[in-house]
């Protein structure tokens, strides 16, 4: 527990000693629904129709900016060497960066869509299952994000193959968390999208930390 205190806080100080980076995201999501807005007439009823995809579509891409320097300034001043010479799991050591990364970067980007969804005409009631969704789906973004950064680390320009590597993992991600906003806004049931949104997130909480473990431990090979 010590370990994954002193990992949150040390992601925290490195946010806070870097705040482009922390806003980084923020803004190019912001961005992205001006641009959206300023493509669409004014008062356009169907602007509804196309919201549920492009509040999803702008978060997980925001969250991408992020992504390509997850483990490497661990690699360049020797703290991934020493966590791979700790006597704690690799793996446990990656997951609790991971979850520090995503509540310092993933959770400002799901609650940043609640007022852009406000500005698109988005119904307050769906409010909480576009938060619920985006939640779960951003942290399926870091996790992935992990994976292909582990895989990439040590290499030259391995922020331009990270949307490459990761965004055909994304899919499903887009595919469920925007049919739930689609059902909520029609007045359908929402939860079975989310159940399997949920289903993949304990999934890739299992299988990627140890996945990531892996590939980090072949860097140094």
């Amino acid at each position: 527990m010590n370990m994954w205190l002193g990992l949150m806080r040390r992601e925290w100080r490195l946010a806070r000693a870097q705040p482009t980076d922390l806003l980084l995201p923020l803004a190019f999501y912001l961005l992205v629904a001006m641009l959206f807005a300023f493509g669409a007439r004014p008062n356009d009823p169907a602007v509804l129709q196309f919201a549920p995809a492009m509040l999803w579509v702008g978060a997980l891409l925001a969250l991408l900016l992020s992504l390509d320097r997850l483990f490497q300034p661990e690699f360049e001043d020797g703290t991934l060497e020493q966590w791979c010479l700790a006597d704690a799991p690799l793996a446990l050591i990656v997951l609790a960066k991971l979850l520090s990364h995503w509540l310092v970067q993933g959770v400002p980007v799901a609650l940043m869509a609640l007022p852009i969804a406000g500005a698109l005409g988005v119904p307050v009631a769906v409010w909480p299952v576009l938060l619920a969704g985006l939640l779960m789906g951003t942290l399926l973004v870091v996790l992935f994000g992990g994976l292909a950064t582990s895989l990439a680390v040590g290499l030259p320009r391995a922020g331009a193959l990270m949307p490459l590597l990761v965004l055909p993992l994304l899919a499903p991600v887009v595919i469920f968390g925007g049919g739930s906003v689609r059902a909520a806004i029609d007045g359908a049931d929402a939860v079975a999208p989310l159940y399997f949104l949920g289903f993949l997130v304990a999934l890739a909480l299992t299988a990627l930390p140890w996945a990531c473990a892996s590939a980090l431990r072949n860097a140094f090979d």
